[in-house]
């Protein structure tokens, strides 16, 4: 049954689960003997079966990208607005597959599964998963959906970070790789920046080297401070001036530590909503996934080696106002495609919203992604 929120929405859906008894050799040496991965489909799958495209979520995100799950759901998926009928992916011409990753918390085996040699949960004993595990797994899941190649593999973040993996692992498998708000390996800051957050995380004194739902307890004062951290990064300072400024919460000053002006209050707000639904192993497995991404390593440092075993079309996307992961980062993507002669666009998006830009519905944006997927042949 589906119920539409609204005329443009998919209206609910049901997540499914697809389990892999086939072992899983990870970058850190470890094996998963078994894994299962958790996803959401939308649209319907043709007949020649070429018609699919693989949404990879960022750090935070997960497999439930649009509609809803429940009719009283206040929310839908955190990509609604891109994805659904006659929405810039149009699932009345195309067949979405969005998994959740190896190592998340929404389904997928991580760090809240069973570890079937002990019978409790991996907590922090599940291993640390790269880029390339993740889109090995979703290479996985597309054998046992028997999808050949994708139309399209796309993501924002780290989203076009498993994009550009794709690209360069199963050349024959992805048509168009479409690449927004990401970079080809993070910047020292960047790598800073996540260390901070982890360190926020492993310092909360319910932690308890990461054995805290043993203890029936969890890190909340770290994660939510880690979201904080990590939320910032994703704003611009001029975003945050024009919908903050330095409005207080009350216009009598408390000399206090509290929550006192508007910015304050909305960190606060972001940090316990995240708490609530998210695991702080996971946060640490995604952020060090983040880390280690750098698919140029093996080719000398060299990118334009790395992107030279691709074939499919590129659609490359950066936002004005995006410092942590700017449009120059972009820039170096599309000109290691260039060099290579690769089929590749490339726009910068004029957006006040820094890196949160890619979630939204920003006209241009939306406009420029519409003619893409109009353009890209399923038959």
């Amino acid at each position: 049954m589906k119920y539409d929120k609204n005329k443009e929405s998919i209206g609910i859906v049901t997540p499914k689960t697809c389990v892999i008894h086939e072992p899983l050799s990870l970058d850190s040496g470890e094996t998963l003997e078994s894994y299962q991965m958790c996803y959401e489909t939308y649209g319907t799958l043709n007949s020649a079966r070429t018609n699919a495209v693989l949404i990879c979520h960022a750090l935070s995100g997960d497999h439930h990208a649009a509609g809803y799950n429940q009719i009283d759901d206040r929310k839908p998926g955190w990509w609604d607005n891109c994805i659904g009928p006659n929405k810039p992916l149009d699932t009345n011409k195309f067949f979405v597959v969005c998994p959740n990753n190896l190592g998340g918390c929404g389904g997928s085996t991580g760090p809240l599964s069973k570890n079937p040699s002990s019978g409790k949960c991996y907590g922090p004993d599940f291993p640390i998963v790269t880029v390339r595990d993740w889109v090995e797994s979703q290479a996985k899941l597309a054998d046992e959906l028997r999808i050949k190649s994708w139309a399209a593999v796309m993501g924002g973040s780290l989203g076009g970070m498993q994009a550009i993996q794709w690209s360069v692992a199963y050349p024959n498998r992805v048509r168009n790789a479409i690449v927004i708000a990401a970079a080809s390996k993070l910047s020292t800051q960047n790598i800073a920046f996540n260390e901070i957050s982890r360190q926020a995380i492993l310092a909360d004194p319910n932690f308890n080297n990461g054995h805290y739902n043993e203890k029936n307890t969890a890190p909340t004062d770290g994660l939510k401070l880690a979201r904080m951290i990590g939320h910032m990064t994703y704003l611009s300072d001029d975003g945050l001036r024009a919908k903050f400024g330095r409005e207080r919460t009350d216009t009598n000053t408390s000399f206090s530590f509290g929550a006192e002006f508007e910015v304050e209050s909305y960190l606060q707000y972001q940090g316990d909503a995240f708490v609530n639904r998210f695991d702080a192993n996971t946060y640490l497995l995604m952020t060090r996934a983040l880390d280690y991404f750098d698919p140029a390593q093996n080719h000398g440092d060299d990118l334009r080696k790395t992107m030279a075993s691709a074939s499919a079309r590129f659609l490359v996307i950066s936002f004005s106002s995006d410092w942590r992961f700017s449009p120059a980062r972009s820039r170096e993507i599309v000109r290691s495609l260039l060099y290579s002669n690769k089929d590749v666009s490339y726009c910068e998006i004029e957006s006040e919203f820094g890196h949160d830009s890619f979630l939204l519905p920003i006209p241009d944006y939306h406009q420029i992604l519409t003619k893409y997927f109009r353009g890209i042949c399923i038959s």
